[in-house]
């Protein structure tokens, strides 16, 4: 048991490194771009004239569309569509830019309520203060709301990302060579199940364990000025 957990763990922390982590960080990344994009044009109000009002609302209706539809059906179902369903439409992926494409878009579905909350959490009259003083939108949004907003989103972004890490093992499906495709290979060639699938559980559980250190981390550096601003009042 022990020679097949020693020749068995460099090839799982391989396909860790090379294709669980960086499918999860790269789907990760442009996820949370999505995201923000939507609860950003989920907020703003429609503008007053009528043919923008109506762009705006088509706008709207279409992200609000792609967060329901990504919210409502299942990640492995998401994957088999893209994959091996678009195919037929003259649409072709290779399995790891399909997987990022799967995993971006639901991984922005979800994030986007995150961050919508998030935005909506920070007081109006910080808002209406700002335009006072002659900002326009994209002016109030970067230098005021999202700081603001990505320090109360930070912990639920941050569950969101250590879920996906664990996700990425239905890249299997698909023919990825991460960790859990890995683990079936080796398991096909000693016929020991239970050891190696034990094993991946235990790499991705250490994973995992990292990033929520990391989490706390970065929860504690983000909101040390909350305390020091409570500790002066």
């Amino acid at each position: 048991m022990l020679q097949t957990i020693t020749s068995s763990l460099p090839e799982l922390f391989k396909a860790g490194f090379m294709y669980t982590i960086p499918l999860a960080l790269i789907s990760f990344a442009f996820g949370l771009i999505l995201a923000t994009i939507t609860a950003v044009v989920k907020l703003i109000p429609k503008p007053e004239q009528a043919v923008a009002k109506l762009g705006w609302g088509i706008l709207q209706a279409i992200f609000g569309f792609y967060v329901w539809l990504f919210r409502s059906t299942p990640l492995l179902v998401q994957l088999f569509i893209i994959f091996f369903g678009l195919p037929n439409l003259g649409i072709q992926f290779p399995a790891f830019l399909a997987a990022i494409i799967t995993f971006s878009l639901n991984t922005g579905a979800y994030a986007s309520e995150t961050i919508r909350g998030a935005i909506s959490s920070v007081p109006q009259d910080q808002w209406e203060a700002a335009y006072t003083l002659g900002m326009k939108t994209p002016q109030v949004l970067a230098r005021i709301v999202f700081p603001q907003a990505m320090r109360i989103a930070i912990p639920p972004l941050s569950n969101s990302f250590i879920g996906l890490v664990k996700d990425t093992s239905l890249a299997s499906s698909i023919t990825i060579l991460e960790m859990f495709t890995v683990s079936q290979q080796i398991t096909a060639k000693n016929y020991q199940p239970l050891l190696m699938y034990t094993i991946v559980a235990a790499i991705y559980a250490i994973f995992c364990s990292v990033l929520t250190y990391l989490q706390h981390r970065l929860e504690k550096r983000t909101s040390k000025y909350i305390a020091k601003e409570g500790g002066m009042n």
